[in-house]
């Protein structure tokens, strides 16, 4: 089968690789139909990833159709799916509480193991979701969109609720959206007022604030003078959550998003006088990838508006470097393999 893979940083390439072996019980066979392409990629061909071996072959972000089922496997040859990339151990304290999105084993895949930047791959029949009459196309985006939907869900936020999303990049309109259909007052804040711009124009994102030196009085101008109920940061840089915490409201609450290596400092009397809740949010559940495929197919999330940008399995390591670089436009972009 052809596969594209990461050799070292830069450097990407098309090979002929055997395809899956049959399954193991459990496990299903699957014909790759679209992959999207995440940050997470791009910073794989950069070299920007802290924790990946190279040689690597992308993409996390996946829908297929089962080829061939292990024993012990339900699905019908031909249904159509959504991928859930991320592989649990199903034993540790967290798989034991129900939430293997943060498995102490956990592996992703197109991270810890190859992906799908090829035609085939294998994967646990519990990592599959029927996709339920969504194109494949569609299908493809539910994993990103999953990432703000287990925000919005970690939250806690009620109905009514004044939020504030920082950073209007992929998983951050994924947020935005998110808690928009949970019921929020959404603002967007960015460096960028070109992103904000398109956010209003796509997806209707008209309150919004461009992040300079006057920001926190703008903070203070939307909300009344309170803060905000909740704050999601989707920056992945370190001084942006920092200073996401003075934008919460008293008895608020911060849900970080992204992730960096750095180590996050906060006043702690200024925590502590609003009694506000600092949540972390990782990868996504069965119920997040449920929630977004319902409120896809119920027309909820504008799947062609965020789309933005097509290649085919052929074309990626050309389309995919120039993308790392040529941002302006872009939301998300995806790779037809098969389908």
């Amino acid at each position: 089968m052809k596969a594209v893979v990461c050799r070292e940083p830069g450097v990407l390439d098309i090979i002929d690789r055997p395809p899956p072996a049959a399954p193991a019980p459990g496990w299903v066979r699957l014909a790759v139909s679209h992959v999207g392409i995440c940050g997470t990629d791009y910073h794989i061909y950069e070299g920007k990833h802290p924790f990946l071996e190279y040689p690597r072959v992308m993409g996390h972000e996946i829908s297929a159709t089962v080829l061939e089922t292990g024993n012990g496997v339900a699905l019908a040859v031909g249904t159509p799916v959504i991928v859930n990339p991320y592989l649990s151990c199903g034993q540790c304290v967290a798989c034991r509480q129900g939430k293997p999105n943060c498995c102490t084993n956990i592996r992703v895949l197109g991270v810890h193991t190859d992906g799908a930047f090829c035609e085939e791959i294998s994967v646990p029949a519990d990592n599959l979701y029927p996709a339920r009459g969504l194109s494949l196309e569609a299908a493809a985006t539910t994993e990103f969109l999953a990432i703000g939907a287990h925000a919005v869900r970690r939250s806690l936020a009620g109905a009514g609720a004044r939020a504030l999303v920082i950073g209007a990049g992929p998983i951050g309109l994924g947020a935005a959206i998110f808690s928009r259909i949970a019921g929020h007052e959404v603002t967007l804040l960015d460096t960028s007022a070109e992103r904000l711009q398109m956010a209003a124009e796509r997806f209707g994102f008209t309150s919004s604030i461009v992040a300079d030196e006057a920001t926190a009085d703008a903070v203070k101008e939307k909300t009344d003078g309170d803060g905000f109920d909740v704050v999601f940061d989707a920056t992945g840089y370190g001084p942006s959550m920092e200073k996401a915490f003075s934008f919460v409201a008293h008895g608020g609450a911060l849900v970080l998003v992204s992730v960096v290596k750095d180590d996050i400092r906060f006043s702690d009397p200024e925590f502590h006088k609003r009694e506000m809740m600092l949540i972390g949010s990782r990868n996504a559940t069965r119920a997040d990838f449920e929630h977004v495929a319902d409120s896809i197919a119920k027309g909820l999330v504008p799947v062609e508006k965020l789309i933005t940008h097509r290649t085919t399995l052929a074309d990626a390591p050309r389309d995919l470097a120039r993308w790392a670089h040529e941002k302006s436009g872009l939301i998300k972009a995806v790779i037809r393999v098969g389908g």
